[in-house]
């Protein structure tokens, strides 16, 4: 392992340290969504996941 990789994961400690407190904070203070507003999510994800497994699928047919 040479400095540059050990300074760069002690910066990323560093930088998880101090964000912490603030993500804590934006979560409290958030607006709350509805139950609507979670299943476009929830539907938005699966459409995305199903697109990613569409793609893989069709290039592992080119493939072989």
């Amino acid at each position: 392992m040479d400095w540059i990789k050990i300074l760069s994961a002690v910066f990323i400690v560093a930088m998880l340290v101090f964000l912490w407190p603030r993500v804590g904070q934006m979560i409290r203070e958030s607006r709350k969504g509805t139950i609507n507003e979670w299943l476009w999510v929830g539907l938005l994800l699966l459409a995305v996941a199903a697109f990613v497994v569409f793609l893989m699928q069709s290039m592992h047919s080119t493939v072989l």
